[in-house]
């Protein structure tokens, strides 16, 4: 079966952008096609200033919502980045593959260390070298597929270079991946500046719909979204960014057409209280599972244990292979004992 691998980064409370734009995909599609991993991937997470119990909180919630999202454990694997070495073992090997210049360009660091600089600071060395351990994440289970938004495909697009790269220097040891993209909402935007992405990192607002947001709370926040100038509700994403944003929201809630629904309604007001409620209603279920998983917590730890050693058994065999690829001497197996 093809292998698909994918992962959430506990750095913020997850949002309607990560479950329209990958988590529902995952759940309806990838888990029953193919033979699907999805990852916590905490170590990630360390690359910026953070408090160690909210990592620790998010990564248990975030397992938890991709559980409620409808993720089976019987149909794909869900564990955390850290609970399997092979993850780091393998990110250093690539950081030997990779080069200086490669990590300089990547749009997320340089955009993150201009703004630090700016500030008179600097950021972490893992902040450069992070786009590795992703390589790292996705290269160690020989994934074929990562479904991934617009904003992530320069990271697949490195992984596949850096597979390809090890593959000629040292043997063919790594199936090189593809990108793939949901047709409709990949990039969900903020709702209040409809050119930023409703990114989960950002706690700051007015603008995100999160996945355990009261329903009360999701239709205040879409009824206050940004709009355009002028009154008709028509589809176009770069003049009318607001509009075309409510309309992808509610398209990917209905399964609909962001175009075709544009001809539906004569007002902004009955677009945005069409889109509250499809929104509600789709997060409705996901919030009563989330409830029922947190009144067991044995059951989410059981998963991720069972995850992990799935995982390990998958990735270390390809890991393994890349050590002796690349020239590095077997250990000496541990029941080995010594003769007279």
């Amino acid at each position: 079966m093809t292998r698909v691998f994918s992962g959430v980064k506990p750095t913020g409370h997850l949002t309607l952008g990560n479950y329209l734009g990958a988590m529902r995909r995952w759940a309806e599609v990838d888990q029953h096609r193919s033979d699907a991993v999805f990852c916590i991937v905490d170590l990630h997470a360390l690359t910026v200033d953070h408090d160690p119990a909210r990592v620790r909180r998010l990564s248990r919630q975030a397992a938890t919502l991709l559980l409620a999202v409808g993720l089976d454990p019987t149909l794909c694997t869900v564990f955390v980045q850290s609970h399997v070495d092979e993850h780091a073992r393998l990110s250093y090997l690539l950081e030997c593959v990779a080069t200086d210049g490669e990590m300089r360009r990547m749009i997320q660091y340089k955009e993150k260390a201009g703004r630090e600089r700016e500030r008179g600071g600097s950021v972490r060395l893992s902040l450069l070298t992070y786009p590795v351990l992703m390589a790292a994440d996705i290269l160690a289970y020989g994934t074929d597929e990562v479904p991934v938004g617009d904003d992530q495909a320069q990271h697949v697009e490195l992984t596949r270079d850096l597979a390809v790269r090890f593959n000629q220097r040292y043997g063919n040891t790594f199936v090189v991946p593809r990108a793939t993209h949901p047709a409709v909402a990949a990039r969900v935007m903020n709702l209040q500046e409809p050119a930023s992405k409703m990114g989960k990192s950002d706690d700051a607002g007015p603008g995100i719909v999160y996945l355990l947001d009261e329903p009360d709370v999701v239709r205040k926040k879409i009824m206050r979204a940004v709009t355009d100038s002028g009154r008709e509700v028509v589809y176009d994403r770069e003049g009318r960014p607001g509009l075309a944003n409510l309309l992808e929201i509610l398209a990917a809630c209905t399964g609909g057409n962001p175009s075709a629904l544009s001809g539906v309604y004569e007002s902004y007001g009955a677009l945005k209280r069409d889109t509250a409620e499809a929104v509600v209603e789709v997060l409705m279920p996901v919030q009563e599972r989330h409830r029922e998983l947190c009144a067991d917590a044995g059951q989410v730890e059981g998963v991720l244990r069972d995850g992990a050693e799935r995982a390990r058994a998958m990735a270390r065999p390809v890991v393994d292979a890349a050590y002796r690829a690349i020239g590095l001497l077997p250990a000496a197996s541990a029941d080995i004992g010594v003769t007279a």
